[in-house]
């Protein structure tokens, strides 16, 4: 119990050591971010990740009061399986940001912007974060929480220089503190009838019927605003663009999982047995998310803009998970409750793992060639050799191919999908189909999106002179990238001993699990029965590896005919350019004609000065203009009203006055 105290401690430490550090990285001394403040941040995650796997491999509990707050409400901080097991992810992704970092920054050093503030937001970044799932009872979950949105916000506008850049940062802003208002009236709902803000005291009340759904409605729109799904998601494409590569890195692949530990310590945990009805609500907006961000991503031309719908996407796959879990919890299919939670709780780390390693690949991109346009890429493989099969490992990833690691969970979440007919409600009956509808079609498409991202990007040829001069990223960089695309291949090989670990967070929240023989050994996953369906990645790799070692042999041995290489016949036109490539756009095109009802489409030809045509795109997100928009023309009205009020004469002001006196005197003698 000390020693899970001393890494999880440990980890908080290290954190504000180094946000603490960083501040010391001045003009005159740059070098200390990259000597210090990031090895501080590296060490951190390691406690972390130590910590958070010695809590879920020995299952244990405890709770840790501070020397901090008032005396009738202290701060406490909690350890369990479901916190042990994000602590983990936080300090995973941690380690790679943090050894990434140090090649990344770099750049930064001879430039204008602040050093000592990335530093310090970073390190307070992860604090935070840690502090979040470490958090013991609502005051410090909410206290870190703001920390978490605040310190985020400044690495978003690290770069403000750039008008898109505090655009971001001020939705970011918004949405973040919206979220964090629904997220306190939870707790308070909670707080109200437990008569403590503890954790401890909220999970030992029974909620009334009609309070209970509206904490579910005020967590769920709060952690959702979070986690960036459908229709709240609209600050997450402005914002992880603007910020630096491993920052974005870090939102994506664990900030966002934040917002699902919170989800699931509130519903899950603190709340009680779940509702059906609650779950098909989660199931309904997590397979909106996943099949509207994919779409977008596929849309997108800009690198890091499209990694973030993506983002969405996979969010919605988690939730998917979730809202499964919660039906049949509710429904009294505990196991396969259990086979949902675990479906999302892994893609939760696979999502973590690959969006991590796409995200430092885009950063590598960025620092070799400083462009994020996919139009202007091309033929990186050559110059960047490693990132570019780094970035390979990522997209099957994330596309859900066999053996690696994306494959596992979306084959698992189907695996609960399928087992729809163990209910007897035929609604539900006829939803979950479709919801594994929605999650198959997502998976297709996120396969398209980033066909055309690897084609365009690292295939080919250059479009531009900047990435016709491409280098190689330092060594740092490339072992950042390097051990999250390792994880991902062992996250994908060995999924029966990852279900062995995760085990232990049902059997927290759910007071139930999967039987050993449902995952029987390493090489085998059966998540239902023998006779269902299973799974063997190794068997899977070493098939692969036979068919590419046969077909070597087959064009070794001369069985195809040789044949004569030679320039081709062009029929008397110029040799191809690089401009006669498909553009990320052309790839698009025939999914964009076929989904333009879900999507806001502007197309325009216009003339340039020399006669030649111009052709513009425009690809929007159609949820702005139906839910944002209208909202932000009606206060624009008010505001210019009251604008109208404030200017002009005195006797104007003195009538207003005396209105309100007026008004005021009435209401108390009433």
């Amino acid at each position: 119990m000390n020693a899970m105290w001393t890494l999880a401690g440990g980890s908080l430490v290290l954190a504000l050591a180094s946000a603490l550090s960083g501040l010391a990285a001045t003009e005159r001394r740059p070098a200390l971010l990259r000597q210090l403040s990031l090895p501080l941040f590296t060490l951190a995650g390691l406690a972390a990740l130590v910590g958070g796997l010695w809590v879920l491999g020995t299952r244990a509990t405890g709770t840790l009061q501070l020397p901090l707050g008032l005396p009738w409400l202290p701060w406490r901080l909690h350890l369990d399986a479901l916190s042990g097991f994000f602590l983990a992810l936080i300090g995973l992704l941690s380690i790679a940001v943090g050894i990434y970092g140090r090649g990344y920054v770099r750049e930064f050093e001879n430039g204008r912007d602040s050093l000592p503030a990335l530093g310090f937001f970073s390190g307070l970044f992860l604090f935070s974060m840690l502090l979040v799932v470490l958090a013991g009872g609502a005051l410090v979950f909410m206290v870190a929480w703001e920390l978490m949105t605040l310190s985020s916000y400044f690495l978003v506008a690290f770069q403000h220089e750039q008008a898109a850049n505090r655009r971001g940062a001020f939705l970011y802003l918004l949405m973040g503190q919206m979220g964090g208002v629904f997220i306190l009236l939870a707790f308070g709902v909670l707080a109200s009838f437990a008569g403590s803000f503890s954790f401890a005291a909220m999970r030992s009340i029974h909620l009334p019927g009609v309070w209970a759904s509206i904490a579910f409605v005020l967590a769920f729109i709060g952690f959702g605003m979070k986690a960036g799904l459908v229709p709240v998601h609209t600050w997450l494409p402005e914002a992880h663009p603007a910020a630096p590569s491993h920052i974005s890195a870090l939102m994506s692949g664990v900030m966002l999982k934040v917002a699902v530990y919170g989800f699931l310590r509130v519903i899950f945990d603190l709340l009680g047995p779940s509702h059906w009805q609650w779950g098909v609500v989660v199931l309904v907006i997590g397979s909106i998310s996943a099949l509207l961000g994919v779409l977008l991503a596929l849309m997108q031309n800009d690198l890091k803009r499209l990694l973030a719908y993506s983002s969405t996407e996979n969010l919605g796959i988690i939730f998917i998970g979730l809202g499964l879990s919660m039906i049949f919890i509710g429904t009294g299919h505990a196991v396969l409750g259990v086979l949902a939670l675990l479906a999302a709780l892994y893609h939760t780390l696979n999502h973590t793992l690959f969006k991590g390693l796409l995200f430092m690949g885009a950063g590598a991109i960025l620092h070799s060639t400083h462009e994020r346009d996919l139009d202007q890429m091309g033929g990186l493989l050559r110059r960047m050799p490693w990132t570019g099969w780094f970035f390979l490992i990522g997209s099957i990833s994330i596309s859900g191919l066999p053996p690696l690691n994306g494959f596992v969970s979306e084959w698992l979440t189907f695996q609960a999908a399928l087992q729809a007919w163990h209910l007897e409600n035929g609604l539900l009956r006829a939803l979950i189909p479709l919801a594994a509808v929605a999650l198959a079609l997502t998976g297709a498409l996120a396969a398209a999106c980033f066909v055309k991202v690897y084609g365009i990007a690292f295939l080919g040829r250059a479009r531009s002179r900047h990435v016709r001069r491409a280098h190689q990223v330092p060594m740092s960089m490339r072992i950042g990238q390097g051990l999250l695309a390792a994880l991902c291949v062992a996250a994908g090989l060995l999924p029966a001993s990852i279900i062995t670990l995760l085990g232990g967070v049902p059997w927290q929240l759910l007071g139930t699990g999967l039987s050993p023989a449902d995952a029987q050994s390493w090489l085998w996953l059966t998540p239902i029965s023998k006779t269902a369906a299973s799974y063997s990645a190794p068997l899977v790799l070493m098939a692969l590896l036979l068919l590419f070692a046969a077909t070597v042999i087959f064009l070794r041995r001369g069985a195809v005919r040789r044949v004569r290489r030679s320039d081709p016949w062009d029929g008397g036109f110029a040799p191809p350019t690089p401009r006669m490539q498909y553009t990320a756009a052309a790839f698009a095109q025939p999914l964009r004609r076929v989904f333009a009802p879900l999507l806001q489409v502007e197309e325009h030809v216009t003339k340039s000065p020399d006669g030649s045509p111009r052709y513009r795109l425009q690809v929007t997100d159609r949820t702005i203009d139906l839910l944002y928009t209208p909202w932000v023309r009606a206060m624009d009205r008010i505001t210019r009203y009251i604008a109208r009020l404030q200017g002009g004469h005195l006797r104007a002001y003195l009538g207003w006055t005396l209105g309100a006196l007026v008004l005021l005197l009435w209401m108390v003698l009433l």
